[in-house]
């Protein structure tokens, strides 16, 4: 594995804005709940540091669950629209307030195969918050309730993002230098 400094092109999105970011979300979580539980149902792996952040910051009572959704394959950069469920929730979220957090929304596929097979098991709110949202990407429109930063269209890394499966500890979201990190694959 080599040094992600190595193939950084540029630190899109640092540290402190991050954290920002998510308390911010979290505050309005906390106001449209208030008084109120919510699940928040991670989509793993790459928004576990996210939901880990934005649960801290929250102040009204949360619980969460898992569900580990594929639609990208080993070494691909762009999603394949084939979304297949690896994992499912353990919770049941009938007449729940349920937040799907996610990492990033690019085509919207993932999201919305996701969000139809929730709402048939009949949560009482079903909303979507999401780190980055690659709009010009879309193909399937999605709602997205909570969105902490929206981005071009660039491969990114760290804060949960994966490269090949590393780099998701970094405590920033980097820009992939793609020619160099093409070239190191050679």
């Amino acid at each position: 594995m080599q040094d992600y400094h190595d193939i950084l092109a540029e630190v899109l999105i640092d540290e402190v804005s991050l954290k920002k970011r998510v308390k911010e979300l979290a505050d309005e979580i906390n106001r449209d709940y208030a008084g109120q539980q919510v699940l928040l149902i991670c989509i793993l792996r790459g928004a576990l540091p996210f939901m880990v952040d934005l649960m801290r910051n929250l102040s009204i009572q949360n619980a969460i669950d898992c569900m580990a959704i594929s639609s990208y394959g080993q070494g691909k950069r762009e999603s394949t629209g084939n979304v297949r469920m690896t994992l499912d929730l353990q919770t049941n979220i009938e007449g729940k307030n349920v937040i799907l957090v996610e990492d990033i929304v690019d085509s919207g596929h993932t999201i919305a195969h996701v969000l139809e097979l929730l709402r048939t098991r009949k949560p009482k709110t079903l909303k979507v918050c999401t780190l980055l949202d690659k709009s010009s990407r879309r193909e399937v429109e999605v709602p997205i309730d909570y969105r902490g930063f929206s981005i071009a269209n660039k491969f990114v890394f760290g804060y949960g993002l994966d490269l090949d499966e590393y780099y998701r500890n970094l405590p920033f979201v980097g820009v992939v230098d793609l020619e160099r990190y093409i070239s190191s694959q050679n």
